[in-house]
Protein backbone atom coordinates (compact mmCIF):
# COMPACT_ATOMS: atom_id res chain seq x y z
CA UNK A 1 0.00 0.00 0.00
CA UNK A 2 1.22 3.81 -0.74
CA UNK A 3 2.09 5.58 2.00
CA UNK A 4 1.45 9.48 3.41
CA UNK A 5 4.70 10.06 1.17
CA UNK A 6 4.72 8.41 -2.20
CA UNK A 7 0.91 9.58 -2.64
CA UNK A 8 2.18 12.84 -1.67
CA UNK A 9 4.68 12.98 -4.57
CA UNK A 10 2.24 11.22 -7.20
CA UNK A 11 -0.10 14.38 -6.15
CA UNK A 12 2.46 16.77 -6.50
CA UNK A 13 3.68 14.88 -10.11
CA UNK A 14 0.49 14.92 -11.72
CA UNK A 15 -2.18 17.50 -10.22
CA UNK A 16 -2.48 21.21 -10.45
CA UNK A 17 -0.95 22.45 -7.34
CA UNK A 18 -3.52 25.27 -6.30
CA UNK A 19 -4.24 24.17 -2.56
CA UNK A 20 -1.78 23.85 0.22
CA UNK A 21 -2.34 20.43 1.15
CA UNK A 22 -1.22 18.99 4.31
CA UNK A 23 1.61 16.51 4.50
CA UNK A 24 -1.20 13.61 4.96
CA UNK A 25 -2.68 11.03 2.26
CA UNK A 26 -6.49 10.03 4.14
CA UNK A 27 -7.30 6.80 3.07
CA UNK A 28 -10.49 5.73 5.36
CA UNK A 29 -13.04 7.83 7.77
CA UNK A 30 -15.40 6.56 9.81
CA UNK A 31 -17.70 8.63 11.86
CA UNK A 32 -15.55 11.35 13.38
CA UNK A 33 -12.57 9.89 12.59
CA UNK A 34 -9.76 9.14 9.32
CA UNK A 35 -7.06 6.92 9.06
CA UNK A 36 -3.89 8.16 6.73
CA UNK A 37 -2.11 5.98 4.58
CA UNK A 38 0.28 5.10 7.39
CA UNK A 39 -2.09 3.81 9.75
CA UNK A 40 -2.55 6.65 11.88
CA UNK A 41 -6.12 8.11 13.09
CA UNK A 42 -7.29 11.22 13.36
CA UNK A 43 -10.27 12.91 15.02
CA UNK A 44 -12.05 15.18 12.42
CA UNK A 45 -12.80 18.58 13.36
CA UNK A 46 -12.75 19.94 10.08
CA UNK A 47 -15.49 17.99 8.69
CA UNK A 48 -14.51 18.09 5.32
CA UNK A 49 -14.73 22.18 5.85
CA UNK A 50 -18.23 21.71 7.46
CA UNK A 51 -19.60 19.08 5.13
CA UNK A 52 -18.97 15.56 6.37
CA UNK A 53 -22.13 16.72 8.91
CA UNK A 54 -23.08 13.23 10.41
CA UNK A 55 -19.71 12.24 9.69
CA UNK A 56 -18.15 10.11 7.31
CA UNK A 57 -19.43 7.15 5.67
CA UNK A 58 -22.47 7.37 7.42
CA UNK A 59 -24.66 4.44 7.27
CA UNK A 60 -28.02 5.67 5.87
CA UNK A 61 -26.15 7.89 3.42
CA UNK A 62 -23.78 4.83 2.40
CA UNK A 63 -27.37 2.54 1.90
CA UNK A 64 -29.27 4.90 -0.33
CA UNK A 65 -25.67 5.70 -2.44
CA UNK A 66 -25.61 2.10 -2.72
CA UNK A 67 -28.96 1.65 -3.69
CA UNK A 68 -29.19 4.34 -6.31
CA UNK A 69 -26.16 3.22 -7.77
CA UNK A 70 -27.60 0.40 -8.56
CA UNK A 71 -30.72 1.70 -10.11
CA UNK A 72 -28.97 4.65 -12.18
CA UNK A 73 -26.82 6.98 -12.01
CA UNK A 74 -27.49 9.67 -14.85
CA UNK A 75 -29.85 10.28 -17.47
CA UNK A 76 -29.64 14.25 -17.90
CA UNK A 77 -32.15 17.04 -16.83
CA UNK A 78 -34.38 16.14 -20.20
CA UNK A 79 -35.88 13.83 -18.28
CA UNK A 80 -37.69 13.57 -15.02
CA UNK A 81 -36.38 11.46 -12.15
CA UNK A 82 -37.47 10.62 -8.64
CA UNK A 83 -34.43 11.62 -6.14
CA UNK A 84 -34.03 15.20 -7.52
CA UNK A 85 -38.14 15.71 -6.43
CA UNK A 86 -37.69 13.95 -2.96
CA UNK A 87 -34.86 16.11 -1.83
CA UNK A 88 -37.14 19.23 -3.80
CA UNK A 89 -40.00 18.61 -1.95
CA UNK A 90 -38.40 17.89 1.39
CA UNK A 91 -36.43 21.03 1.01
CA UNK A 92 -39.42 23.29 0.20
CA UNK A 93 -40.93 21.80 3.11
CA UNK A 94 -38.51 22.94 5.67
CA UNK A 95 -37.99 25.92 4.38
CA UNK A 96 -39.60 29.41 2.64
CA UNK A 97 -38.74 27.98 -0.73
CA UNK A 98 -41.29 26.74 -3.45
CA UNK A 99 -38.47 25.84 -6.04
CA UNK A 100 -35.48 24.26 -6.40
CA UNK A 101 -32.58 24.50 -8.73
CA UNK A 102 -29.98 22.17 -8.18
CA UNK A 103 -26.10 21.80 -9.20
CA UNK A 104 -22.62 20.42 -7.52
CA UNK A 105 -21.34 23.03 -5.62
CA UNK A 106 -21.45 25.95 -3.42
CA UNK A 107 -20.06 28.33 -6.48
CA UNK A 108 -22.28 27.24 -8.96
CA UNK A 109 -25.34 28.17 -6.63
CA UNK A 110 -24.12 30.96 -5.76
CA UNK A 111 -23.55 31.98 -9.50
CA UNK A 112 -27.26 30.90 -10.11
CA UNK A 113 -28.52 33.27 -7.40
CA UNK A 114 -26.62 36.14 -8.98
CA UNK A 115 -27.53 35.32 -12.61
CA UNK A 116 -31.48 34.35 -11.14
CA UNK A 117 -31.71 38.13 -9.61
CA UNK A 118 -30.34 40.39 -12.51
CA UNK A 119 -32.66 38.11 -14.56
CA UNK A 120 -35.45 38.54 -12.08
CA UNK A 121 -35.13 42.66 -11.97
CA UNK A 122 -34.82 42.68 -16.05
CA UNK A 123 -38.17 40.72 -16.40
CA UNK A 124 -39.99 43.19 -14.34
CA UNK A 125 -38.69 46.07 -16.83
CA UNK A 126 -35.77 46.95 -14.00
CA UNK A 127 -32.47 48.04 -15.06
CA UNK A 128 -31.28 46.40 -11.64
CA UNK A 129 -28.10 44.63 -11.93
CA UNK A 130 -25.26 45.84 -8.89
CA UNK A 131 -25.31 43.13 -5.64
CA UNK A 132 -24.71 44.55 -2.32
CA UNK A 133 -21.56 42.52 -1.06
CA UNK A 134 -19.81 42.66 2.87
CA UNK A 135 -15.91 43.14 3.67
CA UNK A 136 -14.38 39.38 4.35
CA UNK A 137 -17.42 37.62 2.74
CA UNK A 138 -16.43 34.20 0.63
CA UNK A 139 -19.05 33.15 -2.06
CA UNK A 140 -16.83 30.96 -4.18
CA UNK A 141 -14.50 30.64 -6.92
CA UNK A 142 -16.32 31.27 -10.54
CA UNK A 143 -15.58 34.83 -11.98
CA UNK A 144 -19.05 36.17 -11.12
CA UNK A 145 -18.72 34.96 -7.23
CA UNK A 146 -15.08 35.36 -7.14
CA UNK A 147 -16.18 39.17 -8.08
CA UNK A 148 -18.56 38.83 -5.10
CA UNK A 149 -15.85 37.94 -2.70
CA UNK A 150 -14.58 41.20 -2.15
CA UNK A 151 -10.52 40.04 -0.95
CA UNK A 152 -7.72 40.88 -3.34
CA UNK A 153 -6.20 38.20 -1.99
CA UNK A 154 -8.41 35.78 -4.29
CA UNK A 155 -8.66 38.17 -7.05
CA UNK A 156 -5.55 38.92 -7.85
CA UNK A 157 -4.58 38.03 -11.41
CA UNK A 158 -8.35 37.18 -12.65
CA UNK A 159 -9.54 40.75 -12.87
CA UNK A 160 -10.99 42.31 -14.24
CA UNK A 161 -13.78 41.33 -12.31
CA UNK A 162 -17.80 41.26 -12.78
CA UNK A 163 -19.27 44.95 -12.69
CA UNK A 164 -21.52 45.80 -10.78
CA UNK A 165 -19.97 44.56 -7.38
CA UNK A 166 -20.75 47.28 -4.69
CA UNK A 167 -18.67 46.63 -1.18
CA UNK A 168 -20.63 47.48 2.19
CA UNK A 169 -19.10 46.46 5.90
CA UNK A 170 -20.64 43.20 7.65
CA UNK A 171 -23.06 44.54 10.78
CA UNK A 172 -23.29 48.46 9.17
CA UNK A 173 -26.84 49.09 8.24
CA UNK A 174 -25.54 52.43 7.41
CA UNK A 175 -22.91 51.68 5.64
CA UNK A 176 -25.32 49.41 3.47
CA UNK A 177 -27.80 52.41 2.99
CA UNK A 178 -24.66 54.45 1.44
CA UNK A 179 -24.00 51.80 -1.77
CA UNK A 180 -28.11 51.00 -2.13
CA UNK A 181 -29.67 52.76 -5.13
CA UNK A 182 -32.03 52.10 -7.93
CA UNK A 183 -30.18 49.72 -9.74
CA UNK A 184 -29.52 47.23 -6.76
CA UNK A 185 -30.91 44.11 -7.61
CA UNK A 186 -29.99 42.21 -4.48
CA UNK A 187 -28.18 41.99 -1.02
CA UNK A 188 -25.92 39.08 -0.67
CA UNK A 189 -24.83 38.23 3.34
CA UNK A 190 -23.86 34.48 4.54
CA UNK A 191 -25.43 34.65 8.07
CA UNK A 192 -21.99 33.30 9.73
CA UNK A 193 -19.09 34.97 7.25
CA UNK A 194 -17.12 31.44 7.43
CA UNK A 195 -13.80 32.03 5.68
CA UNK A 196 -14.08 35.47 6.91
CA UNK A 197 -13.48 34.31 10.26
CA UNK A 198 -16.42 32.98 11.67
CA UNK A 199 -18.39 35.96 12.23
CA UNK A 200 -22.01 35.63 13.27
CA UNK A 201 -24.26 38.43 12.05
CA UNK A 202 -26.09 40.16 14.43
CA UNK A 203 -29.73 39.54 14.33
CA UNK A 204 -30.73 43.00 14.45
CA UNK A 205 -28.36 43.40 11.24
CA UNK A 206 -29.68 40.14 9.40
CA UNK A 207 -33.39 41.96 10.12
CA UNK A 208 -32.26 45.64 9.27
CA UNK A 209 -31.04 44.00 5.84
CA UNK A 210 -34.44 42.16 5.27
CA UNK A 211 -35.99 46.07 5.57
CA UNK A 212 -33.48 47.63 3.26
CA UNK A 213 -34.45 45.57 0.80
CA UNK A 214 -37.90 45.61 1.11
CA UNK A 215 -37.57 49.43 1.19
CA UNK A 216 -35.17 49.99 -1.79
CA UNK A 217 -37.41 46.40 -4.13
CA UNK A 218 -34.26 44.64 -4.21
CA UNK A 219 -33.90 41.14 -3.53
CA UNK A 220 -32.45 39.36 -0.48
CA UNK A 221 -30.14 36.35 -0.73
CA UNK A 222 -28.51 34.61 2.26
CA UNK A 223 -25.35 32.10 1.62
CA UNK A 224 -25.79 29.23 4.14
CA UNK A 225 -23.44 27.15 1.95
CA UNK A 226 -21.46 26.19 4.91
CA UNK A 227 -24.16 27.16 7.72
CA UNK A 228 -26.75 25.47 6.56
CA UNK A 229 -28.33 21.44 7.45
CA UNK A 230 -27.85 22.16 10.94
CA UNK A 231 -24.79 23.32 11.37
CA UNK A 232 -25.39 26.05 14.20
CA UNK A 233 -28.43 23.92 15.52
CA UNK A 234 -30.94 24.99 13.19
CA UNK A 235 -31.39 23.36 9.35
CA UNK A 236 -30.68 26.72 8.47
CA UNK A 237 -28.83 29.32 10.36
CA UNK A 238 -31.51 32.17 9.37
CA UNK A 239 -33.98 30.30 11.15
CA UNK A 240 -32.47 31.60 14.57
CA UNK A 241 -33.09 34.95 13.94
CA UNK A 242 -36.88 35.35 12.15
CA UNK A 243 -35.59 36.49 9.10
CA UNK A 244 -36.66 35.15 5.30
CA UNK A 245 -34.43 35.70 2.61
CA UNK A 246 -35.95 35.78 -0.88
CA UNK A 247 -33.47 33.60 -1.71
CA UNK A 248 -31.14 31.10 -0.23
CA UNK A 249 -27.87 28.98 -1.54
CA UNK A 250 -27.03 25.57 -0.09
CA UNK A 251 -23.87 22.81 -0.71
CA UNK A 252 -21.29 21.67 1.37
CA UNK A 253 -23.14 19.27 3.91
CA UNK A 254 -26.48 18.85 1.70
CA UNK A 255 -25.06 15.88 0.41
CA UNK A 256 -22.69 14.98 3.10
CA UNK A 257 -19.85 15.10 1.16
CA UNK A 258 -21.41 14.01 -2.33
CA UNK A 259 -20.76 17.22 -4.60
CA UNK A 260 -24.18 19.08 -4.62
CA UNK A 261 -25.43 22.20 -4.75
CA UNK A 262 -28.60 24.30 -4.54
CA UNK A 263 -30.68 27.32 -4.70
CA UNK A 264 -33.79 28.06 -3.15
CA UNK A 265 -36.46 30.79 -3.74
CA UNK A 266 -39.80 31.49 -4.24
CA UNK A 267 -42.01 30.66 -7.15
CA UNK A 268 -42.73 34.00 -8.25
CA UNK A 269 -39.04 34.30 -8.81
CA UNK A 270 -38.03 31.34 -9.76
CA UNK A 271 -40.24 31.98 -12.32
CA UNK A 272 -37.26 33.95 -14.40
CA UNK A 273 -35.32 30.96 -15.05
CA UNK A 274 -37.17 29.66 -18.15
CA UNK A 275 -35.92 27.08 -20.08
CA UNK A 276 -32.52 28.05 -21.77
CA UNK A 277 -31.46 30.35 -19.30
CA UNK A 278 -29.36 28.36 -16.92
CA UNK A 279 -28.25 25.06 -16.30
CA UNK A 280 -26.16 22.39 -15.04
CA UNK A 281 -25.34 18.78 -16.95
CA UNK A 282 -24.95 17.37 -14.01
CA UNK A 283 -27.20 19.36 -11.52
CA UNK A 284 -29.44 17.00 -9.46
CA UNK A 285 -27.61 13.77 -9.98
CA UNK A 286 -29.24 10.81 -8.52
CA UNK A 287 -26.47 9.57 -6.66
CA UNK A 288 -25.66 12.93 -4.96
CA UNK A 289 -29.65 13.91 -4.68
CA UNK A 290 -30.28 10.76 -3.02
CA UNK A 291 -27.28 11.31 -0.55
CA UNK A 292 -29.30 14.43 -0.05
CA UNK A 293 -32.59 12.98 0.94
CA UNK A 294 -30.58 10.78 3.04
CA UNK A 295 -29.10 13.65 5.04
CA UNK A 296 -32.30 15.38 5.85
CA UNK A 297 -34.23 12.83 6.92
CA UNK A 298 -31.21 11.41 9.55
CA UNK A 299 -31.27 15.17 10.24
CA UNK A 300 -35.14 15.67 10.73
CA UNK A 301 -35.86 12.24 12.09
CA UNK A 302 -32.84 10.62 13.47
CA UNK A 303 -32.62 13.34 16.15
CA UNK A 304 -29.35 14.42 14.90
CA UNK A 305 -30.25 17.84 15.31
CA UNK A 306 -31.70 17.87 18.81
CA UNK A 307 -28.81 16.04 20.20
CA UNK A 308 -26.50 18.63 18.28
CA UNK A 309 -27.71 21.27 20.01
CA UNK A 310 -27.44 19.59 23.19
CA UNK A 311 -23.68 18.71 22.86
CA UNK A 312 -23.34 21.53 21.49
CA UNK A 313 -23.59 23.43 25.23
CA UNK A 314 -21.12 21.33 26.16
CA UNK A 315 -18.75 22.84 23.45
CA UNK A 316 -20.16 26.32 24.86
CA UNK A 317 -18.67 25.83 28.32
CA UNK A 318 -15.46 24.15 27.29
CA UNK A 319 -14.44 26.94 25.16
CA UNK A 320 -15.23 29.71 27.64
CA UNK A 321 -12.79 27.53 29.92
CA UNK A 322 -10.39 27.33 26.95
CA UNK A 323 -10.10 31.04 26.43
CA UNK A 324 -10.52 31.59 30.37
CA UNK A 325 -7.19 29.42 30.52
CA UNK A 326 -5.33 30.69 28.01
CA UNK A 327 -5.76 34.22 28.25
CA UNK A 328 -4.28 36.67 26.05
CA UNK A 329 -3.07 33.88 23.98
CA UNK A 330 -6.94 33.74 22.59
CA UNK A 331 -8.41 36.97 21.40
CA UNK A 332 -11.76 35.72 21.02
CA UNK A 333 -14.45 32.73 20.64
CA UNK A 334 -17.22 33.18 18.51
CA UNK A 335 -19.63 31.34 16.18
CA UNK A 336 -22.03 28.63 17.53
CA UNK A 337 -23.53 25.91 16.60
CA UNK A 338 -20.82 23.42 15.20
CA UNK A 339 -18.77 26.44 13.72
CA UNK A 340 -16.83 28.15 15.74
CA UNK A 341 -13.72 30.18 15.38
CA UNK A 342 -10.81 30.88 17.37
CA UNK A 343 -9.12 33.85 17.24
CA UNK A 344 -5.28 33.59 18.41
CA UNK A 345 -2.42 35.67 19.14
CA UNK A 346 -0.21 34.02 16.08
CA UNK A 347 -0.15 32.27 13.32
CA UNK A 348 -3.72 29.79 13.13
CA UNK A 349 -1.90 27.56 10.37
CA UNK A 350 0.88 26.91 13.03
CA UNK A 351 -1.73 25.48 15.93
CA UNK A 352 -3.43 23.58 12.93
CA UNK A 353 -0.05 22.17 12.67
CA UNK A 354 0.61 21.46 15.41
CA UNK A 355 -3.20 19.83 16.45
CA UNK A 356 -2.07 17.07 13.54
CA UNK A 357 0.80 16.24 15.29
CA UNK A 358 -1.37 15.52 18.28
CA UNK A 359 -3.42 13.80 15.94
CA UNK A 360 -6.49 16.40 15.68
CA UNK A 361 -7.33 17.38 12.81
CA UNK A 362 -8.71 21.39 12.27
CA UNK A 363 -8.67 24.14 9.79
CA UNK A 364 -7.82 28.26 9.43
CA UNK A 365 -10.62 30.63 9.06
CA UNK A 366 -8.07 33.43 8.14
CA UNK A 367 -4.49 34.46 9.53
CA UNK A 368 -5.14 34.15 13.07
CA UNK A 369 -8.42 32.16 13.53
CA UNK A 370 -8.91 28.59 13.99
CA UNK A 371 -12.08 26.91 12.48
CA UNK A 372 -13.81 23.70 14.23
CA UNK A 373 -16.43 22.44 11.95
CA UNK A 374 -16.81 18.82 13.55
CA UNK A 375 -19.82 16.44 12.35
CA UNK A 376 -23.24 17.04 14.02
CA UNK A 377 -22.79 13.49 15.50
CA UNK A 378 -19.88 14.73 17.66
CA UNK A 379 -19.56 12.90 21.20
CA UNK A 380 -18.67 15.30 24.50
CA UNK A 381 -15.89 12.95 24.90
CA UNK A 382 -14.42 13.78 21.71
CA UNK A 383 -15.09 17.15 22.39
CA UNK A 384 -12.99 17.39 24.78
CA UNK A 385 -10.02 15.61 23.85
CA UNK A 386 -10.29 18.47 20.74
CA UNK A 387 -9.97 21.37 23.32
CA UNK A 388 -7.25 19.84 25.07
CA UNK A 389 -5.14 19.26 22.39
CA UNK A 390 -6.22 22.77 20.86
CA UNK A 391 -4.82 24.05 24.13
CA UNK A 392 -1.20 22.52 24.36
CA UNK A 393 -1.52 23.78 20.53
CA UNK A 394 -2.53 27.24 21.14
CA UNK A 395 0.26 27.58 24.37
CA UNK A 396 3.01 26.38 21.84
CA UNK A 397 2.55 29.65 19.93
Amino acid sequence: MDSNESIARRTDASIVANYGRQPLALVRGEGMYLWDADGRRYLDMMGGIATTVLGHCHPRVVEALERQARALWHVSNLYHTGPPVELAERLCASSFAERVFFCNSGAEANEAALKLVRRYARDRGEDRFEIVVFDQAFHGRTLFTLSATPNPAYQKGFEPMVPGIREARFGDLDSVRRVLGPQTAAILVEPVQGEGGVRPADPAFLRGLRELADANGCLLVFDEIQTGMGRTGRLFAHEHHDVTPDVMTLAKALGNGAPIGAMLTRESIASSLVPGTHGSTFGGNLLACACGVAVIDELLEGGVLERSRRTSQHLDTGLARLAARLGERIVEVRGSGFLRGIQVHGEAGKVVAAARERGVLVIVAGPDVVRLAPALIAEPGELDTCLEVLEGAISSL
